[in-house]
């Protein structure tokens, strides 16, 4: 290699995001087989974690998509699922938190973009406001009459031990740096809070089935997914940051996405999918995870 060459790579390698892995592992991230646009996605080979090879400019410009009044708000078709879903999640975390006034349990969803999950953590009787960073979202959110920051976590200075629950969904995946957001969620959780954190998971089945054309991988369709995380990656993350994995689940496997089958091929690869979607829960391989923690005693 010239010298040119040698500090081009140089020139690359410092204009990457992500550097080291995210979750604090000091050894050295290796190039994996499943090449994105962005170059190969990096291994870390202590946790698992994934990690994309995005430069801090396509990274802002992927994130843009995110600012529309609209935001992540379900379509009708979608919306059933999302109630669904959503009743399972906070009767769970209910469960979890068991708050002993009669009161609304206070509950934080950061990311809560134009607040489709806030609007039923309310209507599952949580007292329950958001931090969103996207402006047209959060004005969005805040015209229905929901609570909500526009901003980031850290710029809301919420006092400490405010929170008896916080909900980190879709969230975990864009940050660089997602310890500094977990030590603050830490600060403002009261003892024993809760924190669920929704994200994929980067050593399911499917991606070692169908590799870099998970839609997951695809910036271009998931703006500012950058960071994949694997039941592993996340509870040694959780670990430092102060957190005990209370429940950890994940759930289905997908063999091809919509776009890339014809309808008949597309109907009997969901019934194989269907196949391994049990055994994926069993031994934690689904590409959907949901991780319930809690916060350590001082």
């Amino acid at each position: 290699m010239s010298g040119s060459e040698g500090g081009d790579a140089g020139q690359v390698a410092r204009r990457r995001l992500i550097e080291c892995c995210p979750v604090g592992c000091s050894d050295t991230l290796v190039e994996t087989s499943i090449v994105l646009p962005e170059g190969p996605l990096r291994r870390c080979q202590v946790c698992g974690q994934l990690v994309s090879q995005i430069t801090a400019e396509a990274y802002a410009g992927s994130m843009k998509e995110f600012d529309t009044p609209r935001g992540t708000l379900p379509t009708l078709r979608t919306q059933r699922r999302h109630d669904a879903r959503a009743a399972k999640l906070f009767g769970m975390v209910k469960a979890l938190i068991r708050p002993e006034s009669g009161t609304g349990a206070r509950l934080l969803d950061i990311g809560c973009s134009s607040g489709a999950l806030l609007q039923s953590a309310m209507t599952h009787g949580f007292d329950a406001e958001g931090v969103e960073p996207a402006a047209q979202a959060a004005e969005f959110a805040k015209s229905t009459g929901l609570k909500v920051f526009h901003g980031y976590l850290e710029e809301a200075r919420f006092p400490a031990s405010s929170f008896d629950a916080v909900t980190l969904m879709e969230v975990i995946e864009h940050l660089p740096d997602p310890s500094a957001l977990l030590r603050e969620v830490g600060r403002i959780l009261k003892p024993n809070g809760v924190l669920v954190v929704g994200t994929g998971n980067g050593a399911s089945w499917t991606v070692r089935l169908v590799g870099a054309r998970w839609g997951y991988f695809q910036v271009a369709e998931h703006g500012g997914h950058i960071s994949f995380f694997n039941p592993l990656s996340l509870a040694m993350l959780a670990r430092r940051c102060g957190f005990d994995v209370e429940r950890s689940e994940t759930r289905r496997v997908s063999l091809a996405e919509r776009k890339e089958a014809g309808y008949l091929s597309y109907r009997l690869l969901r019934v194989a999918t269907e196949v391994l979607a049990m055994p994926a829960r069993l031994f934690g391989k689904g590409h959907d995870m949901l991780v319930f923690l809690r916060k350590c005693p001082v």
